[in-house]
């Protein structure tokens, strides 16, 4: 395979059309990035209608052509988006909801491998560390092309926390959310900064002192965001929704720019056999490298927890290394 898998058409696959697949599917028309769009789903009446709906748009943004399409028209894509999943219903355990979604995966991806795919795969269903490990032993594509939106959105939130919490621009500041895209998520305060400041240092430069307090309810309140929407609003879309644009763009860019996505750890930061969130080189080759961000030793420790939390779901549904 060449170094770079880029198709000039600029064509992206959908697959998933519930509320996250057509929201991404309307980003990405809104920021023109793709020349050509196919969704898909299951239920085919939907994805044509999604098509028909967001095509009717196109006057207000960028040519682009957007059909509803089955697996045969994924060869030429760029990238696969696959936000295809069942949701949680009542009284059913986060272990059976990982275990339907891996079986849909199961059905989606050797379509794609029958179709001798080449190009990138992004995962954003959830739960999405375990549905990107699927994808990667199921694709036969090498693990830097398939990877998961991981917690680009999780570490969108806490930025805009922060940024609210400091009355600054969240785009001045660096700081991450690692590990599983989840309860277990990993909030890196010991290297976040504001343009270059230690976040400590710039909060008191704000006024603020209860340090320990403020973190942990900032925490609290990036890890329970996704719960307080879904109450108030049954489902979470817009957000992903950009996210997954971001990363889009990173790629057909080939920006190279730093993302925490979710991607295959071997022995990194002591880790092996799962894939989870960390930042990385973001490019048109898909992941390129992983960061070695400094990590206290707290946050370590809470990193391998949250990394055997993913292991144990994994071999429970029978993907262990």
């Amino acid at each position: 395979m060449s170094d770079k898998v880029l198709n000039p058409a600029r064509k992206v696959t959908i697959i998933g059309c519930g509320f996250v697949g057509s929201t991404i599917a309307y980003t990405l028309m809104i920021k023109g990035i793709f020349s050509k769009m196919v969704l898909i789903d299951a239920d085919t009446q939907r994805a044509e209608g999604e098509a028909m709906d967001i095509a009717h748009g196109l006057l207000f943004s960028h040519p682009m052509e957007i059909v509803a399409g089955n697996y045969d028209d994924i060869k030429d894509s760029n990238m696969i988006i696959i936000t295809a999943g069942a949701n949680q219903k009542p009284g059913e355990t986060r272990l059976d909801l990982v275990k339907k979604n891996a079986a849909i995966f199961a059905s989606i991806l050797p379509e794609i491998k029958k179709r001798n795919y080449q190009g990138i795969i992004l995962v954003v269903a959830n739960p999405v560390d375990i549905l990107t490990k699927v994808a990667q032993k199921l694709s036969g594509l090498d693990e830097k092309h398939v990877f998961g939106s991981g917690t680009v959105l999780d570490t969108a939130r806490l930025r805009y926390l922060l940024g609210q919490h400091l009355e600054i621009d969240s785009r001045s500041i660096h700081a991450f959310i690692i590990g599983e895209h989840g309860d277990s998520e990993i909030p890196v305060w010991s290297s976040a900064n504001v343009a270059g400041v230690p976040l400590h240092q710039f909060c008191e430069m704000r006024g603020f002192f209860n340090h320990d307090e403020a973190m942990r309810e900032i925490g609290e309140s990036v890890k329970n965001s996704a719960y307080e929407i879904i109450k108030r609003k049954k489902a979470t879309y817009y957000g992903i929704g950009m996210a997954v644009e971001r990363i889009c763009g990173a790629i057909m860019r080939d920006e190279k720019c730093i993302l925490p996505v979710s991607t295959a750890l071997h022995n990194d930061f002591g880790i092996d056999g799962v894939t989870m969130s960390m930042p990385a080189i973001v490019g048109s080759n898909g992941v390129e490298e992983i960061v070695p961000i400094s990590l206290s030793y707290e946050e370590n420790k809470k990193l391998t927890a949250s990394a055997t939390i993913l292991k144990s779901t994994l071999a429970d549904i029978g993907y262990k290394d």
